[in-house]
């Protein structure tokens, strides 16, 4: 076969060395041209980590038993010699930034995995990697150069689970200055003050909102292919809101960036919240930096009582699992009930003026009322199916206003509903069945007394206790301006706003730090608004752009002008969906020959794609299943076409 000369640039050599001509044939494989290359060079060093870089076709030649002429490489191909890790500046959740090497050469879901392992951060198919939002530059600010710490040097290991050091991974025990970075990771920051508050970007509109994620990088393609270079600035963030097996043992870093993460979405207003959970926010964010000044927080466990802890758990998951069938048979057969007189009022129906009274009866996952308790052997007025409706609490403690709002879908969009209850008692009953009854589970589920529990915990915490006790905690200088959003920065002075967080804070002052990180994101969690990523998309057929809220069970379409939900598609009721990747189109099908298809706006609709796909693949995970993650799902569903 005929010799002829490929050049190649050698990175290391710097930007202006000219490139080094090695001779090949076309048989010649990849591992062989980097070995002439090696040699030719005569620098002694481990270029293991090296691999070549083909400029025009924006690929890694990774495959070194593969020939020139297979990967089509010819004379004047432009392949570039260089390390697949480098370093990154990776902006935290909580503000930080870190230096540290990672590998560009893999897809970014592997990259991140790789990150994560390092920040021993758990489940790492739930955070993915975006580009930052430009700060305009001032001039005034040239000499604030902010903190970056370095962890280039700490070593990738590809063990999953890092071995444990006094509670941290083994890699920052080498140092004091590495355990410090360590503390940082896992610690919450101080308070942020107002000033930083009120500088930093918050989006106006559902819009606004819309654009931050047209920034995430594609899972399914490696950092060099999306124009990233090395020392890049790149945010890392929780994109898919569905937090798997949340362990506060294991995971301080996790929660501690999620939580991080929580607040900032409440500070900016980057999720609405009323005024009352904005005040327990406000004293949970006060109460978790007073407590995590005074706690330690290295967390040591003793690895022999964790794997005997795991070892129950998964014991009694077969043992859950062996026994199910029997009790689901026991529990249809003894359904707890529910009925009550409530009263309903529906906003869109100009017949019901105002709430008007009538006997409730709660079966299965449906509502049915009747004119009073003694006609509730006939036929019902009306029977809703709450199955798949959006159920949004609407509550004011203080004021004893206790509704329930339904949206319900319907064929035209969706129909809205309130139910107002007279006590916290029926309040909690109706709106934990109504919670489930949306999930599509009955009053026979396991959880529906927990979530009565955890809707009476919500709502003990939002009661006042009147003025007393305020004293131990007034001396101490508390700024209510570092922890509610700066709407209320103009609406209350500091002085109208302290007496309000304090008296949230009597209800949560007990908890530890750990509950009240948890209890911090359970409350966000509830919000109707949690877990909502928006695109501004156009449906076909329509002449308008409007929203697409993708949540982590649900689609939402939004109306741009008003900002009213019209419509909701489940997940569990999806049939197929497809790409078309030429019109940039995505089409849905649903159970009862329901289609929809619209093309993405402010984003790529490989981003849509990867939200659905991604969604998907996070309800496969559960306990039985092994803990290793199963990559090639995920790339199966969110990959597109260049996946398959």
């Amino acid at each position: 076969m005929a010799a002829w000369d490929l050049s190649v640039i050698v990175e290391d050599l710097g930007a202006d060395a000219p490139p080094i001509t090695i001779s090949v044939t076309s048989d010649l494989h990849i591992g062989g041209v980097i070995l002439k290359l090696v040699e030719k060079m005569q620098i002694k060093r481990d270029w293991s980590d090296h691999a070549l870089w083909w400029e025009q076709k924006q690929r890694w030649l990774l495959r070194t038993a593969w020939t020139l002429e297979k990967c089509e490489v010819h004379a004047d191909a432009r392949l570039v010699f260089m390390p697949q890790h480098k370093p990154l500046k990776l902006g935290l959740p909580n503000g930080l930034t870190l230096k540290l090497r990672a590998c560009f050469s893999n897809p970014v879901f592997q990259t991140v995995m790789g990150i994560c392992r390092l920040l021993n951060i758990r489940r790492p198919e739930e955070l993915s990697l975006l580009r930052p939002v430009e700060e305009k530059k001032k001039k005034k600010d040239k000499d604030l150069s902010e903190d970056i710490y370095d962890l280039t040097e700490v070593p990738l290991s590809s063990v999953s689970r890092p071995c444990l050091y006094n509670g941290m991974p083994a890699h920052f025990a080498d140092s004091d200055k590495l355990e410090a970075v360590y503390k940082m990771l896992s610690v919450t920051q101080p308070l942020p003050a107002p000033e930083v508050i009120a500088k930093q970007y918050r989006p106006a509109s559902v819009v606004d909102k819309a654009h931050i994620n047209g920034r995430w990088l594609d899972s399914s393609r490696c950092l060099m292919q999306q124009g990233i270079k090395e020392n890049d600035r790149i945010w890392l963030r929780f994109k898919f809101f569905s937090f798997y097996d949340i362990d506060p043992k294991y995971d301080v870093v996790r929660v501690t960036q999620l939580y991080e993460q929580a607040r900032w979405a409440v500070l900016l207003e980057d999720i609405d919240c009323t005024e009352e959970e904005m005040m327990l926010f406000g004293a949970l964010q006060y109460h978790i930096s007073k407590v995590s000044q005074s706690e330690p927080q290295m967390l040591c466990s003793s690895a022999a009582l964790d794997d005997l802890e795991t070892a129950l758990q998964s014991l009694e998951v077969k043992m859950e699992g062996e026994s199910s069938s029997a009790s689901e048979l026991l529990k249809t057969m003894t359904a707890p009930e529910l009925n009550d007189y409530l009263k309903i009022f529906r906003p869109k129906r100009l017949t019901l003026k105002g709430y008007k009274q009538y006997w409730f009866k709660f079966q299965d996952t449906s509502i049915s009322y009747f004119k009073s308790k003694e006609e509730s052997i006939g036929e019902p007025i009306q029977q809703i199916n709450l199955k798949g409706c959006e159920v949004a609490p609407d509550v004011n403690v203080a004021a004893q206003k206790f509704l329930i709002k339904l949206l319900i879908p319907a064929p035209e969009g969706m129909n809205e509903v309130y139910l107002r209850c007279e006590n916290e008692q029926q309040y909690a009953q109706w709106m934990a069945a109504c919670r489930l009854a949306s999930k599509g589970k009955s009053l026979a589920d396991s959880t529906f007394q927990s979530e009565i529990d955890s809707i009476r915990s919500f709502l003990a915490m939002q009661k006042t206790n009147g003025s007393q006790g305020h004293a131990d905690a007034s001396d101490e200088s508390i700024n209510p301006h570092s922890l509610v959003s700066p709407r209320y920065h103009k609406k209350y002075k500091p002085k109208q706003l302290t007496p309000r967080i304090l008296d949230a804070y009597q209800n949560v002052a007990q908890l530890s730090l750990t509950d009240a990180l948890m209890r911090f994101l359970q409350i966000w969690q509830a919000l109707p608004d949690f877990g909502l990523s928006y695109v501004v998309v156009r449906f076909k057929g329509s002449r308008k752009d409007e929203v697409l809220g993708i949540a982590p069970n649900r689609l939402i379409r939004i109306d741009l002008a008003v900002g009213d939900v019209i419509k909701t598609w489940r997940y569990n009721n999806m049939k197929q969906w497809n790409v078309n990747w030429d019109i940039k189109q995505v089409a849905i099908e649903f159970e009862g020959n329901v289609n929809i298809a619209f093309s993405c706006l402010t984003a790529d609709c490989k981003i849509v794609h990867e939200f659905i796909g991604g969604y998907i693949f996070m309800s496969t995970r559960s306990r039985e299943k092994s803990e290793v993650l199963n990559e090639e799902l995920f790339h199966k569903l969110t990959g597109g076409h260049e996946a398959l």
